[in-house]
């Protein structure tokens, strides 16, 4: 073997390792992925398809370059819409309703595979916006601008998550920001509201007078029955004795007074006055 052989084949092997180390570089971003904070993968194998079974966390993961990952945020997200809905009289009413919503972590498979990364447009909006209409149409606009509304909210939160839940979303909350009625109706529904409020302030006015009116009754019932007794138990005879009493606490007395004891009809006391 001459000595140019010896020396192609010493360089064969460094040439193949140089081959791979260029191929490597050239396809290490086809081989690698890093999933961002509150994130989530799905790989697509160019062989088989979609992975609906696995989904890959935050973080650094090898993958084969033939391949592809597909990063869903699965963090909370909201979307609102702005709407014009009937009311159940077939009055137009002007509705602001918000979602908040996320993919579920462990579907994110079956989500791409069947619904796609567009699925706020293809089945959160949808949903939404059909669960208002259709729970707002079940009441009146006093209904919904005064007692309702927390009502009507909860029922399109179950309604909208009775149907993202069969396409792997999960809905957190549903928030009614605004309702705006016709102008004529809001100044009827404040007018009969504020004559209701009026009307109760008068009802209660009236119930505390009566209240306090049957009060003072009983009061006064109370002190005739008290008087009743009390004339009851004071016979001449201790009339005479607590006035017998109150002569002498008088003449203990250090002022001058001219007291006569016993008159001419029950033998009281009279106090006539001071002597000076």
């Amino acid at each position: 073997m001459t000595q140019q052989e010896v020396s192609l084949k010493k360089l064969f092997p460094i040439g193949i390792s140089i081959l791979i180390l260029i191929l490597v570089i050239a396809s290490w971003s086809r081989m690698t992925v890093t999933v961002p904070a509150g994130h989530a993968g799905v790989l697509f194998r160019l062989l088989s398809g979609v992975d609906t079974v696995n989904t890959y966390g935050e973080g650094f993961h090898f993958m084969n370059p033939l391949n592809n990952m597909v990063v869903y945020k699965v963090r909370q997200q909201e979307t609102s819409e702005d709407m014009n809905v009937l009311s159940s009289n077939g009055l137009e009413i002007k509705a602001d309703v918000s979602a908040w919503y996320k993919p579920k972590f462990s579907q994110v498979g079956l989500l791409h595979a069947k619904v796609g990364e567009d699925y706020l447009r293809v089945i959160v909006i949808p949903a939404l916006r059909a669960s208002a209409r259709s729970v707002i149409g079940r009441y009146t606009p006093e209904q919904i601008y005064s007692t309702k509304r927390d009502a009507i909210q909860d029922e399109i939160y179950e309604e909208t998550k009775l149907i993202l839940d069969e396409k792997y979303v999960f809905l957190d909350r549903i928030l009614i920001r605004s309702i705006v009625l016709p102008t004529k109706i809001k100044t009827a529904i404040e007018s009969k509201l504020e004559q209701e409020q009026q009307s109760l302030e008068y009802k209660f006015k009236i119930e505390k007078a009566k209240k306090e009116a049957e009060r003072q009754r009983i009061d006064a019932q109370g002190k005739a029955k008290a008087n009743e007794i009390l004339n009851a138990s004071l016979t001449d005879k201790i009339l005479r004795e607590k006035g017998i009493g109150a002569t002498l606490e008088l003449a203990k007395s250090p002022n001058s007074k001219v007291v006569i004891i016993g008159n001419s009809e029950d033998g009281m006391p009279l106090i006539l006055g001071d002597s000076k």
